[in-house]
């Protein structure tokens, strides 16, 4: 009798919307009332034979259409002789809108209502049972929410509003919902039902009645529509390899992108495989990552009832480095922002702190460029080591001032082209200098000619001889020979 409509779309479930629904109910009414006006009658007690018959048709979308009709004994005792008694009949019908709310649906309906209300008259011996016809407009609404084990929970309520007569009132009630068979696109439920009625009714004779209604019964209900859709899965299975060896490599995350819709990580097992996966058919995208190694999609296809197996081979990742460059200006130490870093095929450029990182650069020596609008360009050497960040400081000289040459460059072994940690002497400015862990040096001199002495322990010493002129960058590096015996 109330809101009526398509039932729930539980969409976790994949179901869709129902089309059309009829419910059949048959139950009890446990009824107080009275009349205060006319002859002073009061009444309670239990009446069977509520029989109650809906209908709703929805279209494709929101909208659609309700109907009901429903029968209410009544009958009135004095001890156990029968004083009067009948029939009470209510009908409605309207237009209804639904709306799915995750997998709740709420539903709203508004609508005309007709009702037989009981009033009485008076008789010789006692009263008339009187049916006072309450016409109103309905305003109502319902919500379905899905249980566990394919139940749905109903909740409901309605105000009537009354056209031409001193009326009050709702309706609430709640219904448990069970599916008990499913045949393509019709469906069977049994609905256990409970409803409250509260009346109140003044008549233009100025006869005034209430009434308390407490109705519990059974209900079957058939619909057309809003059965399972989901298609018959397929099941897809994964494993992952490296890709030179072959080897599994097991604890891989891997993401399936289903239908457009990307689903939670799924990690692989100690056999870097994954199995037991069941899915709609159709497209699948596999994206996989595995620590140490570049990340790795590929698309495979699922069918209904087939079994698709999909073997992605991962690259490992390359062994590179990262530079990180200051750039000062040599007039008093403060960052350089917007001066260029060149090394190899990269350019970077500072930022306002005066720094730039170069990623992904080879590991073993590089040149290091730069160069900055009203500076010298300035040449450093630097090591990059595999899976580190090394960082170097370079100093550019304004080009309107004279400057000191700057040599720099890395002493090595001829046996491996190990580093050494050496000396490096140079007479003609009585400098003595020694190189880092990573045998890089870097000393300043002014224009002219020298020479730089190079020792090692273990190594033969080498003399180079340079002729360097004014804010001269030169990058050289020295191979010592070992000593023999």
């Amino acid at each position: 009798m109330l809101t009526l409509g398509g039932p729930i779309t539980v969409r976790a479930e994949g179901a869709s919307a129902e089309h059309a629904t009829v419910r059949l109910r048959y139950g009890l009414t446990f009824r107080e009332g009275a009349q205060e006006a006319g002859p002073a009658v009061s009444y309670g007690g239990m009446t069977p034979n509520d029989v109650a018959l809906w209908a709703a048709v929805f279209g494709g979308g929101w909208w659609g259409a309700w109907a009901s009709v429903q029968r209410e004994g009544l009958s009135l005792s004095k001890e156990t002789q029968l004083v009067t008694g009948g029939g009470l009949l209510r009908a409605s019908v309207g237009p209804a809108a639904r709306v799915a709310l995750g997998p709740v649906r709420a539903e709203v309906s508004a609508g005309y209502g007709f009702a037989q209300l009981p009033t009485f008259s008076s008789v010789e011996g006692g009263a008339r049972l009187v049916a006072s016809a309450r016409h109103a407009a309905l305003v109502g609404a319902r919500v379905l929410v899905p249980l566990p084990w394919r139940l749905r929970a109903e909740v409901r309520g309605e105000v009537p509003v009354a056209l031409g007569a001193s009326s009050t009132g709702f309706a609430a009630g709640g219904a448990l919902i069970v599916p008990v068979l499913r045949r393509g696109e019709w469906g069977g439920a049994l609905v256990l039902d409970y409803q409250y009625v509260r009346d109140g009714l003044t008549t233009a004779d100025g006869l005034e009645s209430w009434q308390v209604l407490s109705r519990a019964g059974l209900a079957f209900e058939l619909t057309h529509g809003g059965g399972d859709s989901r298609p018959e899965l397929g099941e897809l299975v994964l494993a992952v390899v490296e890709e030179d060896s072959g080897k599994a490599l097991p604890g891989a995350s891997v993401v399936l992108t289903v239908g457009g819709v990307e689903q939670a990580p799924r990690v692989l097992g100690a056999d870097g495989r994954l199995t037991g996966v069941e899915l709609p058919p159709g497209e699948v995208l596999v994206r996989v990552d595995v620590e140490g190694y570049l990340p790795v999609e590929a698309r495979t296809s699922v069918t209904a009832g087939g079994r698709s197996e999909l073997v992605l081979r991962a690259i490992q990742e390359p062994r590179v480095g990262s530079l990180e460059v200051l750039v000062v200006d040599g007039r008093n130490g403060t960052p350089l922002p917007g001066a260029l870093v060149t090394v190899g095929g990269t350019e970077v450029t500072t930022n306002d702190m005066g720094l730039a990182l170069l990623k992904g650069l080879a590991p073993g020596p590089v040149e290091v460029k730069v160069s900055a609008p009203d500076f010298r360009t300035g040449q450093e050497a630097v090591v990059i080591a595999a899976g580190l960040v090394s960082r170097l400081s370079v100093s550019l000289t304004h080009a309107r001032q004279g400057a000191l040459a700057t040599l720099s460059g890395q002493v090595r072994s001829v046996r491996g082209g190990k580093p050494l940690q050496a000396w490096l002497y140079v007479p003609e400015a009585k400098l003595r200098r020694r190189t880092d862990a990573r045998g890089t040096f870097q000393v300043q001199l002014k224009q002219g000619r020298y020479r730089l002495v190079f020792s090692a322990p273990g190594h033969l010493s080498q003399t180079k001889v340079v002729t360097v002129g004014d804010g001269e960058q030169a990058i050289f590096n020295v191979d010592l020979f070992p000593k023999t015996r």
